[in-house]
């Protein structure tokens, strides 16, 4: 793996080297507590009846002989009047008919996995021994798995009011047919990608324990406010009595944003009990039933003139959201990647009978990026222009999507320049090919990030007289290295060493608020709150000194625990200010401010792929990558590198081995599990991968000049490959992902064609 050295941002002492997690030990030795690890004496474990079927309704349930059996304490269904809680309560669209709400273990199961009972146990085993015993009496349904088929009239009907989730959505500007007929070259090609698993390497599951009127919940999330609120809602208490706590957990990708039932279940047998009570779903289950991301049918058209100008988008789309209402768009970069004047964009949502959706790293601009960035390749083949200069001649400055305001820093052009630069991009696009059986090729895609999350958030720094200091944040490390980055900003403002730095993070009983990590917003809208609070500790000290020298402040200034006066007469170490060992701590507090108001901040990536293909069996292996990201300062490129390799290795997943596998007949899905489910390998990745961190100095964006990094990490990659696969073989494949069957039968199509 290669970097390249990002550019200094201004005096950089620690932020932006490559700087180890400050809690790596902890993570590789197995002494970190994650909600999985966690147990309480005299604790209980949960398990889950899951519906079998696609599509059903519960005639009866029968728990009567797991309610005998050893080791049973608890069994809840719908029968039982704690659990009838409303689920899924989202409110109908304007316009459209109110469809009601389902239940916790609603007897209308219109998914395979949905939830009918639930078991509380002493062992595991025994829980779902019990869960194995309850007799189930269903009425099975017809059920639709494909989401162009659920939108048909004769469709079953997965709710009384339809399979849509409200009417067709439309944006535009300008004219896109006046913008088609000035186009000397017009295409149209419908693209789709799969649905994906976000296949989190912990489990989703929690640990509760009632103390009185008191909830404590250690739950793997991904922001515990949220979770918080959700389960004080749910449950009809108040926020004070419910306590989330989440300083460790394994994975996330927007899966673990939400309340999951398992939780809700877990609280209500801890609470019939009087005992903590464990509950994770197993690996089968989270591949059914706690997210994914949606699977898109896009028919996009395009019109270029040949001098490279764009002059017309528009997309007609269609997002498949699972049983329940949902939201999914895959159009943001279609209106404001590349400067166009005509624009129309058209989508529709909806409902099958499989898992709901949730929140998937970048949601809906992978699948954006996989029909745009595919079809730029085509224009550009068509015109007779390099791919990336056709990028470069519809670069644009602005948000077309906000008032045509300027952005921060929009570094897509550095992107591409310095992406192709380090990738060789010439170079190899003059290479011989290959006459086989592996022929080779290169592509390039683009990419925006199209959210970012602003305040609130508050921290808090507290230091001490021996020069160590506590950072306390709400924020959830995902395994991004959150806690490191934020301990950065504070040893840079502060002049601590990292060692010398404590974290106390995602906690609602002891942590300042945050929103969930999530949306690439946790450093760029968290860590300017860490700086003003580090800031707030130093204006502290500063006074102190000054009451101490016997001298104005504003003649002082602070460095690596000293305060000097600034001609060199006096100055205090932090560790003799007599005011602070008497009060043993000076605590800061920081709060992010507002995000700009005539500007947009937006992170920009450019992604290059190098593939070959064995077009005798259709397999496709990734060669090389490359990857330039405009996200603003780096504050640890091993971090930041790191986010950027799980970008691409997501990307790889997308576009050549991921997809949920549904039997149309049953409804059930086929392939849950990580066997059948194909994600990448340390053999699928190459070994050559170059990271090209792009900093244009942004002082706008925020105070720490950071724009984020994650989603952007995973956007334009797939696209990427599909445009290497179509450069070395000439054929193009619209639907991901580009499985060696689905390639074989392409390229055959293409040989029966030239015969």
């Amino acid at each position: 793996m290669a970097e390249t050295t990002p550019k200094s941002w201004g005096e950089t002492r620690f932020a932006g080297k490559r700087v180890p997690r400050i809690d790596g030990y902890e993570r590789v030795s197995g002494t970190a507590t994650y909600p999985s690890d966690v147990t309480l004496p005299d604790m209980l474990y949960g398990a889950i009846l899951r519906c079998p079927y696609g599509h059903a309704k519960v005639k009866r349930v029968d728990t009567s002989v797991a309610r005998t059996m050893p080791g049973v304490r608890a069994v809840l269904s719908d029968a039982d009047q704690e659990a009838q809680i409303p689920w899924y309560a989202q409110p109908a669209p304007p316009g459209t008919p109110v469809r009601g709400t389902s239940r916790l273990f609603d007897p209308h199961c219109r998914y395979e996995g949905e939830e009918v009972a639930a078991v509380a146990a002493e062992t595991p085993q025994q829980a779902w021994d019990a869960v194995r015993a309850i007799k189930v009496e269903y009425d099975v349904l017809p059920a639709v798995v494909d989401m162009e088929e659920a939108l048909k009239p004769n469709a079953p009907r997965i709710h009384e009011a339809g399979n849509s989730v409200g009417p067709a959505r439309e944006s535009k500007r300008g004219n896109v047919e006046l913008g088609f007929a000035e186009a000397d070259v017009v295409l149209e090609e419908t693209y789709r990608t799969s649905c994906e698993l976000h296949t989190c390497l912990e489990l989703h599951g929690s640990v509760v324990r009632w103390d009185g009127d008191r909830l404590t919940v250690w739950d793997t999330n991904q922001g515990p406010f949220p979770i918080q609120a959700a389960l004080a809602s749910t449950l009809n208490m108040p926020l004070s009595k419910v306590r989330v706590i989440s300083t460790y957990m394994g994975g996330g990708f927007g899966s673990k944003l939400v309340l999951g039932k398992y939780t809700v279940i877990a609280a209500l047998f801890a609470k019939k009990t009087a005992r903590p009570v464990k509950l994770f779903v197993t690996r089968e289950e989270a591949f059914r039933a706690v997210g994914n991301r949606p699977a898109h049918v896009m028919k996009l058209k395009a019109g270029v003139k040949k001098d490279g100008t764009l002059t017309a988008l528009e997309l007609t789309g269609t997002g498949e959201v699972g049983a329940y209402p949902g939201g999914t768009s895959a159009a943001y970069q279609i209106g404001d990647l590349y400067k166009c004047a005509n624009v129309r964009v058209q989508e529709r949502v909806a409902m099958t009978n499989a898992g709901p959706q949730r929140a998937f790293r970048a949601p809906g601009f992978p699948q954006c990026s996989w029909a745009l960035e595919q079809m730029m390749d085509a224009l550009a083949e068509k015109i007779g222009m390099d791919p990336v200069e056709l990028r470069l001649k519809n670069y644009t400055a602005v948000c077309q999507m906000d008032q045509n305001k300027p952005y921060t820093s929009a570094g897509l052009r550095e992107c591409l320049t310095e992406g192709s630069r380090a990738f060789r991009w010439d170079e190899a696009r003059k290479r011989e090919k290959g006459t086989g059986p592996w022929v080779r090729g290169v592509g390039v895609a683009a990419g925006m990030w199209g959210s970012q999350n602003g305040p609130p958030s508050t921290v808090r720094v507290s230091m001490y007289p021996d020069g160590s200091v506590t950072l306390n944040m709400g924020a959830a490390d995902l395994g991004t290295g959150t806690k490191t980055v934020m301990a950065l900003v504070v040893a840079e403002e502060l002049g601590v060493p990292l060692k010398r730095i404590d974290i106390e993070n995602a906690d609602t009983g002891i942590t300042e608020f945050t929103r969930p990590s999530g949306g690439s917003k946790t450093v760029f809208a968290d860590s300017p709150a860490v700086r003003a609070a580090a800031l707030h500790v130093k204006e502290q000290l500063i006074e102190m000194a000054a009451a101490q020298l016997k001298t104005a402040a504003n003649g002082l200034s602070y460095r690596d625990g000293v305060i000097s006066a600034d001609d060199g007469s006096q100055k205090v170490a932090v560790r003799d200010l007599a005011q602070l060992k008497l009060q043993q701590v000076v605590v800061g507090i920081g709060r992010r401010g507002p995000d700009p108001v005539e500007k947009v901040v937006r992170p920009f990536v450019a992604n290059f792929a190098e593939v070959e293909v064995n077009i005798h069996t259709g397999e496709t292996r990734v060669l090389r990558l490359a990857a330039a990201h405009d996200s603003g300062r780096v504050m640890d490129l091993l971090t930041y590198s790191n986010q950027v390799i799980g970008g691409l290795t997501m990307a790889i997943g997308f576009a050549l081995t991921e997809r949920r596998v549904m039997d149309a007949a049953t409804g059930k899905m086929v392939n849950a599990n990580w066997h059948d489910y194909k994600i990448p390998t340390a053999k699928d990745v190459p070994a050559e991968k170059v990271v090209v961190p792009v900093d244009l100095h942004d002082t706008e964006c925020n105070t720490t000049g950071t724009k984020g990094i994650g989603e952007p990490a995973t956007i334009p990659g797939a696209a990427a490959i599909a445009n290497a696969f179509y450069n070395a073989t000439g054929v193009r494949v619209t639907a991901a992902p580009i499985t060696p069957a689905e390639a074989l039968a392409k390229l055959e199509e293409r040989n029966k064609g030239r015969a």
